[in-house]
């Protein structure tokens, strides 16, 4: 038998099957034992908290920029936000278009999050690709 594998007796087999368990968004998911892929792929599933990142910039964008406010600073005062995370929300605006598609189609990399996506990312849409996790383009 393989290291894998080992025979307990009565028929019985114990197989060893190295994976990670993370949780995201209050799910778990089973990673390979790199911690980078998943080790199956499961249906879509559409993360809420990235639909709303992606809402909140759209509709902070058309405040923005269908108001009297001059600047982030009057508009996070008006929103009553950190401007900071206004900031952080509004850059998500420059995502490439086919990764926001495939966000609300739920078929994003599982490895992105919120969290990641908040984060100063590359501004061309071939580097974003490959910075979040998509193989190539979602045409």
């Amino acid at each position: 038998m393989s290291k894998n594998m080992e025979y307990l007796g009565n028929g019985v087999i114990n197989i060893h099957i190295p994976f990670a368990v993370k949780r995201r968004g209050g799910r778990k998911l089973i990673l390979s034992p790199n911690g980078d892929n998943a080790v199956f792929e499961a249906k879509p599933h559409q993360d809420n908290s990235l639909i709303k990142v992606l809402v909140r910039a759209y509709k902070w964008r058309r405040h923005f920029e269908t108001s009297k406010y001059k600047s982030l600073d009057e508009l996070a005062e008006k929103l009553e936000i950190n401007k900071s995370y206004l900031a952080r929300v509004m850059r998500v605006n420059y995502l490439a278009p086919d990764i926001k598609e495939s966000i609300l189609n739920g078929t994003q990399p599982r490895t992105l999050t919120t969290t990641e996506l908040l984060k100063p990312f590359p501004e061309a849409w071939v580097e974003q690709r490959g910075w979040f996790g998509f193989s190539k383009p979602q045409l």
